[in-house]
């Protein structure tokens, strides 16, 4: 269950700079700041949750790796972020180390 809450954390580490992102582009700042907040009070519950049995180390950085690396996709994918070879490349660096740091781990 803990990994379950380590993904819902990292998805929701997505939703804040989304939030932020949508108020500075949007008429609608102010609710998109209440996203954002919510975003980053429901990602720090989930990490707690998490961090109850996946060490602290591994848990912080997949969880940061999930919203980078989210954040970089939302980014391309909703407000035509640069994505050339060099960024790619450094994003999937990133996933690798999440990969490499779930398969690591013993229970």
């Amino acid at each position: 269950m803990a990994w379950i809450y380590l993904l819902l954390a990292g998805v929701c580490e997505i939703g804040w700079p989304l939030g932020l992102k949508l108020s500075q582009t949007t008429p609608y700042k102010w609710p998109w700041i209440g996203f954002a907040v919510a975003a980053m009070t429901a990602s720090g519950y989930f990490l707690w949750l998490a961090q109850r049995t996946i060490p602290i180390g591994t848990a912080y950085a997949i969880w940061t790796g999930i919203g980078a690396v989210g954040a970089f996709i939302v980014g391309i994918a909703l407000f035509k972020d640069s994505a050339n070879l060099w960024r790619i490349l450094s994003v999937l660096c990133i996933v690798i180390g999440i990969v490499g740091l779930k398969l690591s781990h013993s229970e």
